[in-house]
């Protein structure tokens, strides 16, 4: 089995973190965090760094790990590394995502989520209840 390794953004803003919908391929519209693959070579800051400019067209500070998720789709194993961030430059701008949500803990489970997000929800909600 093909084996992926991606890097994600939980932007964190006044309680709030950040969710995408995305607006292609086969998990089109469903949310997720922001980020994206790890290039050969590349540290998984500088690729969460690369990622966030190329999606969002912001700039993020790279806070704690949060956590690694691992999660086997039908066609690949995706490992992927869960930063907390927040947004020290720019406006959001959705290069490749159809929306996004600055959704409180109460909101988290209101949008369809990618299955390998879902596992990070319980993480992100006792990691902001500790803040």
């Amino acid at each position: 089995m093909k084996n992926i390794e991606v890097v994600a953004a939980i932007l964190v803003k006044e309680d709030k973190i950040l969710a995408t919908k995305r607006g292609y391929g086969e998990f089109m519209n469903m949310w997720e965090f922001p980020g994206g693959k790890i290039e050969p070579g590349e540290a998984k800051e500088e690729a969460l760094l690369r990622e966030i400019r190329e999606e969002l067209n912001i700039e993020i500070s790279i806070g704690d790990l949060l956590c690694t998720v691992d999660y086997d789709y039908p066609d690949f194993h995706l490992t992927m590394h869960c930063f907390i961030c927040t947004v020290t430059d720019g406006k959001i701008t959705l290069i490749e995502h159809k929306d996004a949500k600055w959704l409180s803990m109460d909101e988290l489970d209101t949008v369809q989520w990618l299955p390998a997000d879902i596992g990070i929800l319980d993480k992100i909600k006792r990691y902001m209840s500790t803040k």
